[in-house]
């Protein structure tokens, strides 16, 4: 696509947005009722959250790098990224998020059959399909290839059994991709990735509470879960082969690490100086020097990104460079709120008020002590870097 071509897209798109983007979906996200997961139990908080859900699934802008045949809008990725920066501009909301798009699509476009395509990937992006991550499991964390639950084969189906534990939004979601042993004698290729309905008989979840006070998360135990081989003619309850899910597992846990990392921008990666000065007025100097450094390694974040983005598109990308987006991420996401709260002073502790939202800036910046376990470790994503990327020899 020529420079004029995309400039016209550019000008075709700003006044898609201004015609279809309300303006209470381009204010910041205040709390979770604020972001549109979908689903089958799903509800709109406002018109205008139904309203530029509705016109962007329409235009197939919920994810619109996918094909037009599988729900997206086929954007190329010079295009995509001028829809993600024309986006940003107004401070548009996502109009529909979900690890449908993040983490399993991604993994249905590499590994997933046709029918499988057709089927799973049109329903997350029309927002009708809600899922969830079945990985890590109490002992099977970092290591998460000594996983235990596991599917005995009865022929047209799997009977599973086992436990799952940090399961983002399990009692919202509509469905699980599920890591199954189904060899024991295999640590490797004995591992089988799953699809199956958490509405299933002997799937049950219990919420895991936090030290923020709340939590997306949960533990989901497995009690003689029939799971069936296939959905349909092509529809496999299973992505790439059986036994072989941990090749899948690898590849999905690469775009979690770039969904964790906030890689895309947003808040996490944002520059905060100017917004924390203009809400608190007078800073120490001392701080607004932390503040303007902050700013500066976002810039910087944000064009690693964007470098990374364009070597995945001519086949260049380094396959641990996701490590480095987590890693650098997370750690900057941390930076992120304790400044916040070092800028709120003893005003950001408080924890119940209206006027604080009910201790939101401090229950956020709890949360964020997650960010550097979740997805993988800072310390496990500092080794992969060290030996995969510096080639430093191994302890």
């Amino acid at each position: 696509m020529s420079d004029s071509d995309l400039e016209s897209f550019r000008a075709e798109t700003r006044a898609w947005l201004e015609a279809n983007c309300p303006p209470e979906m381009r204010e910041p996200v205040r709390d979770e009722d604020d972001i549109y997961w979908g689903g089958r139990n799903a509800t709109f908080k406002n018109d205008a959250q139904k309203a530029w859900f509705e016109a962007a699934r329409d235009k197939g802008y919920t994810v619109p790098a996918w094909p037009k045949e599988y729900g997206g809008a086929g954007l190329s990725p010079a295009q995509a990224k001028v829809l993600r920066e024309e986006m940003s501009a107004i401070g548009a909301r996502p109009p529909l998020s979900s690890f449908g798009i993040w983490m399993l699509g991604p993994a249905l476009l590499h590994f997933g059959t046709e029918g499988q395509k057709q089927r799973f990937l049109n329903e997350i992006a029309r927002g009708e399909i809600r899922w969830c991550q079945g990985y890590s499991e109490p002992g099977s964390g970092s290591d998460l290839v000594s996983l235990q639950t596991f599917g005995e084969d009865k022929g047209d189906h799997w009977v599973v059994n086992g436990q799952k534990v940090w399961t983002s939004y399990a009692d919202k979601a509509d469905w699980i991709f599920c890591l199954v042993r189904t060899d024991k004698d295999d640590k490797y290729r004995g591992i089988t990735f799953m699809l199956y309905d958490m509405a299933s008989e002997g799937v049950s979840t219990k919420p895991i509470l936090l030290i923020s006070g709340n939590s997306p998360f949960c533990e989901t135990f497995f009690d003689d879960v029939t799971v069936p081989k296939s959905y349909g003619e092509d529809v496999p309850a299973y992505v790439g082969e059986i036994n072989r899910g941990w090749d899948v597992a690898k590849y999905l846990l690469g775009h979690e690490r770039e969904m964790i990392s906030g890689a895309d921008g947003g808040d996490r990666t944002s520059a905060i100086g100017a917004a924390l000065a203009r809400a608190n007025g007078e800073i120490d100097p001392v701080l607004r020097a932390e503040l303007a450094q902050f700013d500066v390694d976002a810039l910087a974040y944000a064009a690693m990104g964007e470098k990374f983005l364009d070597e995945i598109k001519v086949g260049k990308a380094h396959p641990a460079q996701p490590n480095m987006m987590k890693y650098a991420g997370t750690e900057l996401n941390k930076r992120r709120h304790e400044l916040m709260m070092a800028a709120g002073g003893s005003h950001a502790l408080e924890w119940d008020s209206e006027e604080t939202s009910g201790g939101k800036p401090s229950r956020n910046w709890l949360r964020t002590k997650a960010n550097s376990i979740e997805g993988g470790t800072s310390e496990v994503m500092l080794n992969v870097i060290s030996k995969r990327i510096l080639e430093l020899p191994g302890a």
